[in-house]
């Protein structure tokens, strides 16, 4: 497989973001807060919303490998664009640049290059602080998916409900969502799957929920949803695929991944759980 790189300029600053100075850190944090659109106003702006002078954003600019300024803006519209995309144009493209192998051998060499550059950029910090979230008992857990990934959303609530209590998958119908918000208390967590073309539906979600105190966390692509200026921590993940849909296939392996590690850093509650679980189902096997 060929060595993995950086397709975003989100994905590069996160490689580089340990050979950034102070000033360069402060505008990544500053695109990451309003990505990309934070970078797509005039120098200046940017430079003022970062709280640093334009020659750092020059510097920085070059340093990510661009000639200037202009040049990385060019490279963020591209990627606004590749949000923006539909199925029936991203089929045109992967057809127009499509290898001449057989479409199970491409789609799996898309889905293993998606997992190992989604793992090498991976924040593990971040991982452990969603795992101590979803882990602590004190709080509620709800977790909300856009049309598409609400499989992946209830895919995961159904295996958390497993491990602990307290656990809800937000309904697909926006129309009940204030019923389900009003249960949220402070420090609760509301979990999002969000990947391209984003839901502002969701957004809206997030900020209400984050208004009555809940901890918002993301999972989301490497184009990162608007949602990501709300959330305590996000997790950009690849999911381009020869087709004309994403490829959920590493936001599943996260999602599995979540429930392993939550289930590992409360083992002795969650057997004890599982254990009654399965003497219930046993009894209602027992009584058909």
């Amino acid at each position: 497989m060929p060595p993995q790189r950086a397709t975003t300029i989100a994905e590069r600053l996160r490689l580089m973001s340990a050979e950034l100075t102070a000033a360069e850190r402060k505008l990544m944090a500053a695109l990451f807060a309003n990505y990309p659109m934070a970078g797509l106003g005039s120098i200046t702006d940017f430079a003022r919303e970062a709280d640093v002078s334009t020659p750092s954003v020059l510097r920085l600019a070059k340093k990510l490998g661009f000639s200037g300024f202009p040049a990385f803006q060019d490279d963020l519209r591209s990627e606004l664009s590749a949000q923006l995309q539909n199925p029936i144009s991203k089929h045109d493209r992967w057809a127009a640049e499509a290898p001449e192998t057989h479409i199970l051998n491409t789609f799996a060499t898309a889905a293993m290059a998606n997992l190992s550059g989604s793992l090498k950029l991976m924040d593990h910090r971040a991982f452990d602080a969603i795992v101590a979230l979803l882990a602590d008992r004190k709080r509620k857990v709800f977790v909300a998916g856009g049309r598409i990934t609400g499989a992946l959303a209830a895919y995961l609530v159904t295996h958390l409900q497993m491990a602990r209590p307290g656990v809800s998958l937000i309904s697909a119908t926006p129309s009940v969502w204030p019923q389900q918000l009003i249960d949220t208390a402070k420090n609760d967590v509301l979990l999002f799957f969000d990947i391209r073309r984003y839901d502002a539906r969701m957004l809206d979600l997030a900020a209400s929920a984050r208004e009555r105190g809940a901890q918002v966390v993301l999972i989301t692509d490497q184009w990162i949803s608007p949602i990501a200026r709300l959330a305590v921590h996000s997790l950009p993940l690849r999911i381009e695929a020869p087709s004309s849909w994403d490829s959920n296939i590493v936001p599943l392996f996260l999602a599995e991944a979540l429930v392993a590690a939550t289930v590992n850093a409360s083992w002795r509650e969650t057997e004890a759980r599982i254990a009654e679980i399965e003497t219930l189902s046993e009894s209602g096997r027992r009584g058909k």
